[in-house]
């Protein structure tokens, strides 16, 4: 049954244009939105953000991005940046 569910769900989407699926990507990602502790540490200098209810996305060059709790958009390199999910 779930096999069928995506077969339908690939062809649905192969009649939409590329900012139609985008669109139907990103409201899926909404529910995969949570709770995260960020925090950055290099040497001395360390900084924690907490973000309710929110995403961290990440790219190929290297970064973390997230919106902060003051509505603030960051990026911290992925080597020294600890991710943990809070409840």
């Amino acid at each position: 049954m779930k096999i069928l569910k995506l077969l339908a769900l690939l062809l649905l989407l192969s009649g939409c244009t590329e900012d139609k699926q985008n669109e139907i990507f990103r409201k899926a990602v909404e529910y995969l939105d949570g709770s995260y502790r960020i925090t950055y540490a290099n040497g001395s200098t360390s900084k924690t953000w907490i973000i309710k209810e929110g995403k961290v996305t990440s790219t190929d060059k290297g970064y973390y991005y997230f919106w902060d709790e003051n509505k603030r958009y960051i990026q911290t390199p992925i080597e020294n940046t600890f991710i943990e999910e809070i409840k």
